[in-house]
C-alpha cells in the first residue's frame, strides 16, 4: 500500500514536471502570418512561410506549417496572399510654406493607404513639420510612414526653392553641412538653379569627408563623371545621366558655361549625340561606383503630355487641396506658352527616357523607384505615384522583380538601412504588405493590398479605405 502510495506520488510529480516543460516550451509572439507566399526579392522565388513577429521585428520565419510551441495574440491567415517588404517612395517632397502644412501633413494617410510604409522626403522647407510627423509616428500618435528626410536642399545663391541652404563660399558649405547634420537629416540633397559647378563639387566632396549620403540635381556646367568622381551616391532625374551618355557632352558643357545655351537648349543636342559607346562606359562607371539612380518616369509621362490629357476628373484630385492645388498653375502655364517643337521635344525626352531608364537597369546600375509627388508637381498624387512609377518601369521592359526591388530593396540600400528594412527577413522591422494577387506576375498588381503591416499595427482593407476616406479634401 505505502508503494503504490509512493508510486503515485512520482507519477504525479513528473506530471507537474512535463506540463511545466510544455509551458516553459511555449513562445508567445505578438503576431504570426501563417502560409504566405513569401516573395524573396533577391531571386524572386517564392515560399509557403510562416512569420512570427513581436516588438515590430520579425522573429522568425519558417516553413513548418505545424509552429508547435508558437502562439500570438494576432494570427493573419495569409493562404494564397503574396508577401513583400512595405513599399518605399523614394522620391517625395513636403513643401509649400506654412499655409500648407495640413495638405502636406495630409499625404502621409495617402501614402499609407497604398502600403507605403517609407518615404524619402528629397528636400523641402517644412522640415520642422516633417521631424514632428516623424515623431508622432513612431510613438503611433499618427498614422503614416516612416521618414527619411534630406531637410532643406543645398543650392546657390537665390535658390529657386524657398528654405534651400545658400552657399557661394567654402565657409558656406561648411555650415550648411554643420546644419543638416544638427537637424540630423538621412541625406544631402543637392539642387542646380543657382549653384556655381565648382561648388556643387565642393559640397559633395565636403559631404564624403563627413561620410554623408548624398544625392542631387547636377548642374548642366559640371559633367557626370566629375559628379561620379566627386562621389555622389544617388543622381536625381535622369537628364542627368543622358548627359553623360552623349559623345559631345565637353562640347556642349562649355557651350552652356558660356551661356550659349540653356538647359533646355541643351536636351535636344545631348539626345541627338547620345552614344552606345559612352553611355556603356557611363553605366558602368555608376554601377562601379555604386551610384544609384532615380528616373521618375512617372511625372515625367504626366508633365509631358498635360497639352493632351484633362486632369480635372482625376480620381485623386480629391484629395489634393485647393493650396495644393494652385501650385499646379506654373506647370501647367509652362506647357500653355510653350511652343509647339517645345511640346514635341519635351514627349520625344520622355519617349526617349524610358529606353534610358531600360539601359540603365540592363546594365545593373541600382535603380531607385521615386514618385517626386508634393506640391507643384502637377497631378502626381502622393501614394498611387508610386506603384505608376513601378508600372513606368515594366512599360519600357524593366521586369516586375526588379521593378519591386528599386522600391524598398535598394532604397534600404541607398540609405544604408539595409540592417533594418528592404526584405522579409529575420531581425528587421516587420513592414510588411500583403496582396491578394502576384506582383511578379503583374506589377498593378501591387495596388491589391490585403493589409499592411507598420510600425507594429495591422491595417486592414477596410482600414486603408477609411484611410482614403478622411484625406478627402474637397
Amino acid at each position: 500500500m505505502r508503494l503504490l502510495n509512493m508510486v503515485k506520488v512520482v507519477a504525479f510529480i513528473l506530471l507537474i514536471t512535463f506540463a511545466g516543460c510544455k509551458e516553459e516550451n511555449v513562445t508567445t509572439y505578438d503576431v504570426i502570418i501563417k502560409n504566405g507566399n513569401l516573395i524573396d526579392l533577391e531571386d524572386g522565388s517564392i515560399s509557403v512561410s510562416n512569420i512570427l513577429i513581436s516588438n515590430n521585428r520579425i522573429q522568425k520565419i519558417t516553413a513548418d506549417n505545424n509552429l508547435k510551441g508558437a502562439e500570438a495574440k494576432t494570427i493573419i491567415d495569409a493562404t494564397g496572399k503574396y508577401i513583400v517588404p512595405g513599399f518605399w517612395d523614394n522620391h517625395t517632397h513636403f513643401r509649400g510654406g506654412d499655409s500648407l502644412i495640413g495638405a502636406n501633413k495630409n499625404f502621409l494617410k495617402l501614402f499609407m493607404a497604398k502600403g507605403i510604409t517609407t518615404v524619402r522626403d528629397a528636400g523641402g522647407d517644412l522640415t520642422t513639420s516633417v521631424l514632428e510627423w516623424r515623431k508622432a509616428i513612431a510613438k503611433n500618435e499618427l498614422i503614416g510612414p516612416t521618414i527619411f528626410t534630406s531637410g532643406p536642399k543645398i543650392d546657390g545663391l537665390a535658390g529657386t526653392w524657398a528654405g534651400s541652404l545658400e552657399v557661394n563660399t567654402d565657409e558656406d558649405i561648411t555650415l550648411a553641412l554643420d546644419s543638416l547634420q544638427s537637424i540630423p537629416s538621412d541625406f544631402v540633397k543637392i539642387y542646380d538653379s543657382r549653384i556655381s559647378g565648382e561648388n556643387y563639387l565642393k559640397v559633395i566632396q565636403e559631404a564624403e569627408k563627413r561620410n554623408l549620403i548624398t544625392s542631387g540635381h547636377m548642374p548642366f556646367t559640371v559633367e557626370l563623371n566629375a559628379t561620379i568622381d566627386a562621389g555622389i551616391d544617388a543622381v536625381e532625374h535622369l537628364y542627368y545621366i543622358m548627359k553623360g551618355c552623349s559623345n559631345d557632352e565637353q562640347n556642349i558643357t562649355e557651350q552652356l558655361i558660356k551661356k550659349e545655351i540653356g538647359f533646355w537648349d541643351a536636351m535636344p543636342l545631348l539626345q541627338a549625340s547620345y552614344s552606345d559607346t559612352t553611355a556603356k562606359a557611363t553605366f558602368s562607371k555608376l554601377k562601379a561606383n555604386n551610384v544609384f539612380v532615380v528616373p521618375t518616369l512617372h511625372i515625367g509621362g504626366v508633365l509631358s503630355y498635360l497639352d493632351e490629357v484633362d486632369h480635372s476628373n482625376d480620381e485623386y484630385l480629391k484629395y489634393m487641396s485647393k493650396g495644393i492645388q494652385q501650385t499646379y498653375k506654373g506647370r501647367i502655364d509652362r506647357v500653355k506658352y510653350a511652343t509647339a517643337k517645345q511640346v514635341a521635344d519635351r514627349k520625344a525626352l520622355d519617349q526617349f527616357f524610358g529606353k534610358l531608364a531600360f539601359q540603365l537597369n540592363q546594365n545593373e546600375v541600382s535603380l531607385l523607384a521615386g514618385s517626386d509627388s508634393g506640391a507643384y508637381n502637377s497631378y502626381t498624387y502622393p501614394g498611387i505615384s508610386l506603384h505608376k512609377e513601378m508600372e513606368a518601369m515594366v512599360a519600357t521592359g524593366i521586369s516586375p522583380l526588379d521593378a519591386l526591388k528599386s522600391s524598398a530593396y535598394n532604397g534600404a540600400k541607398f540609405l544604408k538601412q539595409s540592417a533594418d528594412y528592404g526584405t522579409i527577413s529575420e531581425n528587421k522591422i516587420a513592414d510588411i504588405v500583403l496582396l491578394n494577387t502576384n506582383p511578379l506576375e503583374n506589377i498593378k498588381n501591387t495596388q491589391d493590398i490585403f493589409m499592411v503591416l507598420s510600425n507594429g499595427n495591422q491595417h486592414t482593407k477596410a482600414d486603408l479605405d477609411g484611410l482614403l476616406k478622411s484625406a478627402i479634401a474637397n
